[in-house]
């Protein structure tokens, strides 16, 4: 199996394009994306069930949420420093020779974390097993490069692509922590972590396996080095990102405290899969547009409308409806898919060549890192400010800063033009 995975790519010619087939009907028209898609599709979902998974064992344990939240927490940071690292050795090496034995470590990890509560072992032990977790690969980032070096030579159909595998990580964010919980509480406290590797380690081989729609390696020029964080113009999409992914944690965690403030707690899911299906939703009409032949102005244009409906929960919220809130959130949540996509368009645009999934792995790192912050500071505003509706402040505020920083960042670069 290791030798069939490392075997060398056969590189796919480029796909010209097709303007009689409807937009996603040319994507899958391609031999080989639709077994690819399907494969990281499987890969894909334990990302939203491992979390929620671990924090249910964990404390279902231990009898700590502290405790839970801490090994999490320190499983995002160590993800958060190994995995432009696992990226930058996929460029260099290829999709399948890395990604194939850093998701067996990875799992192990999982599998240690799991075998550590069961058998009531001392505390580190959590924390080193799930940052152990760390080497997983960013299977959406792997996705994405392989529609880019397909479709290298058509912007277009890059453009529906990427409106598509925003699409699919709404998808996977919203069945995944159904599922962990479904597992973990009318299974086994340990089967939502166990079918989550079981998940991702089926999922990324199958998806290794499919060689002929593999970007090829890039090894780096000689005499270049450095991290695509040099690369003029990312560092403030980054900023932008790791704000956006602020609003989502945040976002999660006061929607939660105020279902649970005024007697619905059990619908507090069902409220954030309102937000999630808004996005996904406008994620896939968003792909049926033409690729912007200015897309510095079209992402803020994308951030702008974020900042301005995310007003509308809080509004909703401080109203005291439900069925008010949720529609709020459903019309909330269309404004985060186009901002994802074209910010991650701009992303890949400004990598530098052979450094694509290292590139668009810094920008999840900083959604992840984001997400932390925000679910932090929407926890803070749940308990410190004087009604839960005033919660719906944070997640409105992240906004307004990615706004400000795409905008200083737009204004910047016009200036030095």
């Amino acid at each position: 199996m290791i030798l069939f995975l490392a075997a060398r790519p056969v590189t796919a010619p480029p796909v010209r394009p097709a303007r009689r087939r409807s937009p996603y009907a040319r994507l899958f028209a391609v031999p080989g994306t639709r077994a690819f898609t399907a494969a990281n599709l499987l890969a894909r979902l334990p990302m939203g069930m491992f979390s929620v998974s671990a924090v249910l064992m964990i404390a279902g344990s231990r009898g700590s949420y502290a405790l839970a939240g801490a090994v999490t927490a320190t499983g995002l940071a160590a993800t958060a420093l190994a995995g432009p690292f696992t990226a930058r050795l996929i460029d260099r090496h290829g999709q399948a020779r890395i990604a194939a034995p850093a998701t067996v470590l990875a799992v192990l990890g999982s599998l240690s974390l799991l075998l550590c509560v069961r058998a009531g072992a001392p505390d580190w032990t959590l924390f080193a097993s799930y940052a152990a977790t760390a080497t997983t690969p960013n299977t959406g980032g792997m996705s994405r490069a392989r529609w880019a070096h397909l479709f290298r030579d058509d912007p277009a159909a890059r453009h529906t692509a990427a409106s598509f595998e925003q699409a699919v990580d709404e998808l996977c964010f919203l069945l995944g922590p159904v599922l962990a919980t479904l597992l973990c509480t009318a299974v086994a406290p340990e089967a939502g972590t166990a079918v989550g590797a079981a998940l991702l380690l089926t999922g990324v081989l199958l998806f290794a396996a499919q060689r002929r729609t593999e970007p090829p390696a890039a090894p780096p020029p000689p005499g270049r080095s450095g991290s695509p964080l040099r690369a003029r113009g990312l560092p403030p999409l980054l900023l932008t990102f790791l704000a956006t992914g602020a609003v989502f944690g945040s976002l999660e965690v006061v929607t939660l405290a105020y279902a649970d403030a005024h007697g619905f707690r059990a619908a507090g899911g069902a409220l954030l899969a309102l937000q999630a299906a808004g996005s996904g939703a406008a994620g896939l009409l968003y792909g049926l547009l033409p690729p912007a032949p200015r897309p510095g102005r079209r992402f803020l244009g994308c951030v702008a409308a974020m900042a301005g409906l995310l007003t509308l929960p809080l509004a909703a919220a401080a109203a005291g409806a439900p069925p008010l809130l949720a529609a709020a959130l459903l019309v909330a949540g269309t404004a985060t898919a186009p901002a994802m996509v074209t910010g991650m368009g701009l992303v890949q645009s400004r990598t530098p060549a052979g450094r694509l999934n290292e590139g668009m792995t810094l920008a999840v790192t900083a959604l992840l890192a984001g997400i932390a912050a925000g679910a932090a500071a929407g926890g803070w505003a749940a308990e410190a400010l004087p009604s839960p509706a005033a919660g719906y402040t944070v997640p409105a505020a992240a906004a307004a800063g990615a706004l400000a920083v795409t905008a200083a960042a737009r204004a910047l670069a016009a200036r030095r033009r």
